[in-house]
């Protein structure tokens, strides 16, 4: 979870071919390799791998507690960095990446992004539609308890509610306030 002056924080869309999470907006991020320095140097070597991040640029402040994603039964430490001095970044392999973005926090904090989606499976969960985007899932949910905690959400209607299929489609038109019920 890097995050840059502004404040902004560094996201991917995953390529829509990729077998978990395909097409998913997400943290750069990945399995720990073996000549990997635990979390630290795994997400420094992903995000670079991902988005062409120059890792030299990156200061690591925290590692967050495992969280487990029950879909794809991964148990992900979420490493919290500063982006001290950003460095060019694209979708590097678009097999892997397919868009790289630098989503402003003031446009995930705007409550007229935020929504609450609800997946098939009955679970919901606090999304964002920003960038031409969705941002939902175990992103989502993070970004939301990371706004909260660090005190810049605002107030929003939770009860605003789409199911995944109508906050794709919300996210991709430019219509997407209007579908969210703004």
């Amino acid at each position: 979870m890097l995050f840059a002056e502004g404040p902004e924080v560094l996201l991917v869309e995953r390529a829509t071919t990729l077998r978990n999470h395909a097409g998913q907006v997400a943290f750069p991020g990945g399995r720990i390799d073996p000549g990997d320095t635990g979390p630290v140097g795994a997400a420094l070597r992903e995000a670079e791998e991902e988005t062409g991040l120059d890792p030299a640029g990156a200061v690591p402040l925290a590692l967050l507690p495992e969280m487990f994603i029950p879909p794809s039964r991964f148990v992900v430490t979420p490493v919290l960095a500063h982006w001290a001095q950003p460095s060019p970044v694209h979708a590097v392999d678009p097999a892997e990446t397919a868009t790289v973005l630098q989503v402003p926090i003031a446009d995930l904090a705007d409550p007229a992004n935020r929504i609450t989606v609800s997946h098939p499976s009955g679970h919901r969960g606090p999304a964002f539609l920003v960038a031409g985007v969705l941002v939902w899932g175990f992103t989502g949910g993070l970004l939301s308890a990371l706004l909260d905690r660090a005190g810049w959400a605002h107030p929003w209607n939770e009860t605003r509610v789409l199911d995944l299929g109508a906050a794709w489609a919300a996210a991709r038109s430019d219509t997407g306030r209007e579908a969210a019920g703004t």
